[in-house]
């Protein structure tokens, strides 16, 4: 059956942890969906480990409705949700219903999912009334980088923890269903996940959070490893064996081996 929102908040509820990992395409979105992951999100991630650029700053509302939309069509049952990228909800409130109205309208997503607290509170609100379920996503926010000055961990103050703890609580107040940590002191995560009744997904935040993501090229193995974040654990090394398979079909077909017999029509 195709999980809901409710299912995920049922997590919390039963005190069960789940998972949550990124996709990009359609052939991911069902090799996940084989192994039974419930979230999968559409990150803007993108940008940085599908298109090549240096952070997820240039990626476009057309560029995430074009991969969101290959993803749904590749799942069954996991439900979908879609990252809105850098620009396409900070200009105004209607710009953000309007863009997180394309996830659901033209690429079929199930939920939106942005950066921030205070700020977009309003937002937040707003979206949730029109149908739209929310998760949030604060502690390192990549589309403020600039402003942090790099992928830092945050919270790391008193002050700054607090900040974080009150975020969360203004988020499940204005309706998202669910908060990304990313990137905040272990102890930090578990105060938030045990002051709010809404599931923590936890990325680089500690094992106390309700649920855990991560990158689908990072815990496949296909990022270069030698500059993953802390927080990655390369659950298989494909990108190793990508590069041996390329090579091998370079050898056969350099000495004879391919194509042979069987792989040619008579």
């Amino acid at each position: 059956m195709a999980v809901t929102v409710g299912d995920i908040r049922a997590y919390k509820e039963r005190g069960e942890k789940f998972v949550m990992l990124t996709a990009y395409d359609a052939p991911s979105a069902r090799l996940l969906d084989e192994a039974g992951i419930p979230l999968i999100l559409v990150g803007d991630t993108l940008g940085m480990v599908a298109l090549g650029y240096d952070s997820t700053l240039p990626v476009t509302m057309d560029e995430m409705i074009h991969h969101t939309s290959a993803v749904v069509r590749g799942r069954t049952n996991a439900m979908v949700v879609g990252d809105m990228p850098f620009m396409s909800y900070q200009g105004s409130t209607e710009d953000g219903i309007r863009n997180a109205g394309r996830f659901l309208k033209e690429a079929g997503a199930h939920a939106i999912k942005l950066e921030g607290g205070g700020r977009v509170l309003d937002l937040v609100h707003r979206l949730t009334e029109a149908g739209i379920p929310v998760m949030g996503h604060i502690g390192l926010t990549p589309q403020s980088v600039n402003q942090f000055g790099g992928f830092k961990v945050q919270g790391k103050t008193q002050e700054a923890a607090h900040q974080i703890l009150k975020d969360a609580k203004d988020l499940e107040a204005a309706g998202a269903f669910a908060v990304v940590l990313e990137a905040v002191p272990v102890h930090l995560a578990e105060e938030v996940t045990r002051s709010v009744s809404v599931p923590t997904i936890g990325i680089g935040a500690g094992p106390a959070t309700d649920g855990q993501v991560l990158v689908w090229h990072d815990f496949l193995g296909i990022t270069d490893g030698k500059y993953l974040p802390r927080f990655v654990k390369r659950y298989a090394e494909l990108g190793e064996q990508i590069v041996d398979a390329a090579k091998e079909f370079a050898a056969d077909v350099a000495q004879g081996r391919f194509p042979a017999p069987e792989h040619t029509y008579k």
